[in-house]
């Protein structure tokens, strides 16, 4: 077995203290398993959605499937979900970073998503560390002391549910290979997570329970079904230990709400509105159609017709079928320099989660632990209850044309200027291995830069003009990068060389101007980060 397993799989990754202890032989031999059996469909997956996609550049519209019109039809329901995922009222995000993690489950929130895919920047050691975090937190042996001020930090008595959300089924584990190829990173996560913490949790009443990003297809949902069982399996637990959250942030998603949920009805917990990821995805997948030339980022609220249409979907059809409709994350966060500011922050954030509950969300995401105490209060006053799955939604009729409804706004120059801005700053932190950032008293992740860098290219490739005339070309795109450069080297003086601004300037110009539109900023970004972590 072991001349088989060093044949098979290989740790490419430098083996820092303690990561042994994670990457066992027999964890690794779980990992070959998992990649063996579901490496080859996943690749297929991945190839359809391109052909999908050239139809879509063709002229194509996405719509509902005439081929699954029986399961949308049909009258089924969800298995059950287990008793810590009745009431999910405030769930928390952020990466794995230790410090994080202890006050994410510290927080008083209800649970803990925590994030190896948008908020976290995948060098080796986050990947790593954070699962030996979640390992640690899992069996209750979680601390952390900083090392400068010496503050400890320690989980308390009654911490949040733990989730993870794994890397999407675009990206791979560069640092593990099986068979000489480079791992699925989604199996990567998935498999050393369950593979340490699912007995356990399982023991314990609980499960090891996940949030699926990024999906396109009820496909892409089957295979992880096929995953689960097959993890299941090979580790004795029963079918429905693992319970997944699909985030439905994807436009293609959107039309086919019944029939992931359907692909995942013996381990599902739901649907969750990414919402920025989703805005994201509506540019991409309809980026050839001067139709739906978008506006600012700034101007495209949840109460725009085609994103309200979006999520009162997911909620109509999530409670038929007896699950949790999650609601998404408000982006501001506590501004502690201005209290005008912090007090127009919190309104915002305020009215967002009233507007979630009033929807008939069974529970909403923040960002910040300073903002937990605001969620709750919301959902504590609309959502007397463990959730509102009974709040069936029989007025919401939503169609194909209220899905692509484009939203009504202005092209401005300030708007694209603060893209730039946003883009290259969090691809600067992103690739210093810092995947979550505070821009401009917002959050910003993967999901916020994605808009701004595939806005500007459509803007360039379909000849878009700003509201006042302005022309948006190549050449123009460029002198306001540079423009936008300069004024941060200004800001940051003697330390312009010891950061990645070069590097991300230069790839935010390649992202934006590029003949054909990247389908994810982080595939050209991942070997770069690489570079730089090995340096």
């Amino acid at each position: 077995m072991t001349v088989k397993l060093v044949d098979v799989v290989k740790v490419r990754g430098l083996m820092r203290p303690g990561f042994e202890t994670l990457l066992t032989p027999a964890a690794l031999a779980f990992l070959a398993e998992l990649q063996g059996g579901f490496d080859g469909r996943r690749r297929q997956l991945l190839a359809s959605r391109d052909v999908r996609q050239a139809r879509i550049d063709a002229g194509e519209l996405p719509d509902f499937l005439p081929e699954t019109a029986q399961v949308r039809d049909a009258d089924w329901t969800v298995d059950p979900v287990p008793a810590d995922l009745v009431d999910r009222r405030v769930e928390i995000t952020g990466p794995v970073d230790r410090k994080m993690v202890i006050n994410a489950l510290n927080s008083g929130a209800t649970h803990f998503m925590a994030d190896f895919e948008d908020s976290n920047a995948p060098t080796w050691s986050n990947c790593v560390e954070g699962q030996i975090n979640l390992r640690d937190a899992v069996q209750g042996t979680l601390t952390f002391t900083h090392p400068t001020t010496g503050k400890a930090y320690a989980v308390g008595a009654n911490p949040a549910t733990l989730l993870v959300r794994p890397r999407g089924w675009h990206l791979e584990e560069r640092h593990v290979t099986v068979a000489g190829r480079p791992m699925s990173a989604s199996l990567f996560d998935f498999g050393l997570y369950f593979f340490h913490n699912a007995a356990a949790l399982h023991a314990k009443g609980s499960g090891p329970y996940f949030y699926l990003p990024k999906l396109e297809h009820h496909e892409e949902a089957e295979l992880w079904n096929d995953v689960f069982e097959s993890a299941q399996a090979a580790l004795n637990l029963p079918r429905g230990t693992v319970r997944a959250t699909v985030l439905v942030e994807t436009l293609p998603a959107a039309f086919q709400l019944d029939e992931i949920l359907h692909a995942l009805r013996h381990h599902s917990a739901g649907l969750n509105c990414g919402r920025w990821d989703y805005i994201f995805s509506v540019i991409k997948t309809l980026k050839a159609h001067a139709a739906y030339l978008l506006p600012d980022r700034s101007q495209i609220g949840m109460t725009a017709p085609f994103m309200k249409a979006y999520t009162t979907r997911v909620i109509q059809v999530c409670h038929r079928r007896g699950v949790h409709a999650m609601g998404g994350m408000a982006a501001q966060i506590p501004v502690k320099r201005d209290a005008q500011a912090n007090a127009s922050a919190l309104a915002k954030v305020r009215a967002d989660k009233e507007r979630e509950v009033r929807d008939g969300h069974d529970g909403t995401w923040v960002a910040h632990p300073g903002l937990v105490g605001l969620a709750r209060e919301v959902f504590d006053a609309g959502m007397p209850g463990p959730n509102q799955r009974d709040k069936m939604r029989a007025d919401v009729v939503v169609t194909r044309e209220d899905l692509l409804r484009p939203p009504e706004g202005t092209r401005t120059l300030a708007g694209l200027r603060h893209s730039i801005q946003v883009g290259v700053r969090y691809l600067e932190a992103w690739l210093g291995g810092n995947g979550c950032v505070p821009l401009y008293d917002l959050m910003e992740d993967a999901a916020t830069a994605e808009i701004c860098r595939s806005q500007i290219w459509q803007w360039i490739q379909l000849g878009a003009s700003l509201s006042d005339g302005t022309p948006v070309t190549k050449d123009a795109f460029e002198m306001w990068l540079d423009e936008e450069l300069a004024s941060i080297r200004t800001q940051l003086g003697d330390a312009w060389p010891t950061s990645h601004f070069d590097e991300a300037g230069a790839l935010f110009r390649e992202l934006s101007t590029a003949e054909t539109l990247v389908p994810f900023l982080t595939l050209p970004a991942y070997p770069k980060l690489v570079t730089l972590e090995n340096h």
